[in-house]
């Protein structure tokens, strides 16, 4: 068998001792070298193995080490040692016979993985010694931040540039994990963290999707949708159809979720006459709930289709508003 050096590359987001068959078989094998002490060394090290911290001249000591046992194992620090496996790489180009270097993987980032990293850094920046306008934030501070980031999201959206809304989705993550961090300052009756928000999200999933997490008939997806609100009934005690709707939101939008709340069970409640109005503003807000009304009869979507005829309109106010061009 000829000489190798085995770089051994493993996630720094995994527990230290997670590795696969086929690394624990090379540590235990051959001697171990690294360049720092670690969880890592020490893992390798409870199952047995011998681990050489080498402060210099890593490439060298790989080289002797191989030279007396045929083998020998770097163990990568959490950025993987790119500079080692290059300075390794070009070493072993010059003079080939003297091992065959080989990557391995002794674990992998699980999907997720990068989210703990962000979980990380947030911390940082709202922990004393790190920044303080976010230490400064409160949820209400920044409640307009979140609207404003969820609208550039749409706005991306609406664009079909998937680049950018891999952008804005990060913008609207960073809300979200800047809000639990700050939650974590709480009084103690109140507090809660990241971890409270991802597990509340996924048991509400696994809860109101029994065709998929408890073996129950898929049926069709209007049966999906249906069986969906009636898990959410039962979860929440509420006391109008209208509960749980955000107030917040446009009011084209809000006019649009009321109406369609009303249908869904059956409540056919008239909207207000404009003529019978008392004053030009709420004449004005009558007939706009009528035009939503319509829209909803019509399977379109008011707040879409403002949006949509505003957006054309300012750009023909911009093209109105363009110098002409200048004389020949």
């Amino acid at each position: 068998m000829s000489a190798r050096i085995v770089l051994l590359v493993t996630s720094p987001r995994l527990p230290a001792g997670l590795l696969t068959a086929a690394a624990w078989d090379v540590v235990r094998s051959a001697p171990v070298l690294a360049g720092a002490e670690s969880e890592l060394t020490t893992a390798v090290r409870v199952s047995g193995a011998e681990v050489t911290v080498v402060t210099g001249g890593a490439t060298q000591a790989l080289l002797d080490a191989v030279a007396a046992h045929g083998t020998a194992v770097w163990l990568a620090g959490p950025t993987g040692d790119e500079s080692l496996a290059r300075e390794l790489g070009l070493r072993l180009a010059r003079e080939p016979g003297l091992a065959e270097l080989e990557l391995m993987y002794g674990s992998w980032d699980p999907p997720g993985a990068r989210l703990l990293d962000a979980v990380a850094v947030m911390d940082r920046l709202a922990s004393p010694g790190g920044d303080p306008w976010k230490r400064a934030q409160t949820h209400r501070s920044l409640a307009g931040f979140l609207l404003e980031e969820c609208y550039e999201a749409y706005d991306a959206i609406s664009a079909d540039d998937t680049d950018a809304l891999r952008e804005e989705l990060g913008d609207v993550l960073l809300q979200v994990v800047l809000h639990a961090r700050l939650a974590e300052e709480l009084p103690e009756d109140e507090r809660w963290t990241i971890d409270d928000v991802a597990g509340g999200l996924v048991d509400k999933m696994v809860r109101r999707n029994p065709h998929v997490f408890a073996g129950e008939e898929a049926g069709t997806l209007d049966e999906i949708t249906a069986n969906w609100e009636r898990i959410k009934r039962a979860e929440k005690a509420r006391e109008s159809v209208l509960d749980g709707i955000a107030l917040s939101q446009p009011a084209l939008a809000l006019a649009a979720k009321v109406l369609e709340r009303a249908a869904r069970v059956g409540l056919a409640v008239p909207p207000p006459l404009a003529e019978s109005q008392v004053d030009p503003e709420a004449r004005l807000g009558a007939s706009l709930l009528a035009t939503v009304a319509a829209a909803r009869q019509a399977n379109l979507d008011p707040e879409a289709a403002l949006r949509r005829t505003t957006l054309a309109y300012a750009e023909a106010v911009r093209a109105a508003e363009a110098p002409p061009p200048a004389p020949a």
